[in-house]
């Protein structure tokens, strides 16, 4: 198993100011970067002679409304078989700009993975081979699981707050 901070300080001394910002959530390490060096930072830890982190568990976004210039946050967790080392790396997108490179090149699992990502999130993986929706119709107009909308229907009758005390 690589140390955290093994991998952070040789993150930081190949990547340098690439590498925005860096914690370790119960454990696992988490850095996060720009769209314009995820690519890079990710073809190096596939090919690092001892690192070896050949398999992208997971591939999601997550939508922040709140951080205004950096709604959208792409998450990539790295799993390292041979050191059984767990890496995840944050890159943060404008919602009105969301494009990202594709990853599915390096990884095949990421094809299935981004395509689920712009379905949902709308996020445009560029080089992409099929992106195309794949869950939702095609012709939906809006991804649903972006926070834009209410949860409840303001409108319904059924769920007056005073019938619950409230």
């Amino acid at each position: 198993m690589i140390a955290n901070q093994e991998l952070l300080d040789y993150l930081i001394k190949k990547h340098g100011a690439s590498i925005l910002d860096s914690a370790e959530p119960f454990g696992l390490l988490t850095v996060h970067t720009g769209r314009e060096n995820v690519l890079d930072i990710l073809s190096d830890l596939y090919a690092h002679d001892s690192y070896r982190f050949r398999f992208l568990t997971d591939l999601c976004a997550v939508h922040y409304p709140q951080n205004k210039g950096a709604e959208l946050v792409i998450v990539y967790h790295l799993h390292s078989l041979e050191t059984n080392t767990r890496l995840r790396i944050k890159a943060f997108l404008d919602i009105n700009d969301p494009v990202i490179p594709t990853a599915s090149e390096l990884f095949a699992t990421a094809n299935w993975m981004e395509r689920e990502t712009y379905d949902f999130f709308g996020v445009i993986f560029s080089g992409h081979p099929n992106l195309v929706r794949i869950l939702n119709e095609d012709e939906m107009d809006y991804f649903p699981m972006r926070k834009e909308y209410t949860l409840e229907d303001p409108n319904r009758r059924d769920k007056v707050d005073k019938m619950f005390g409230r």
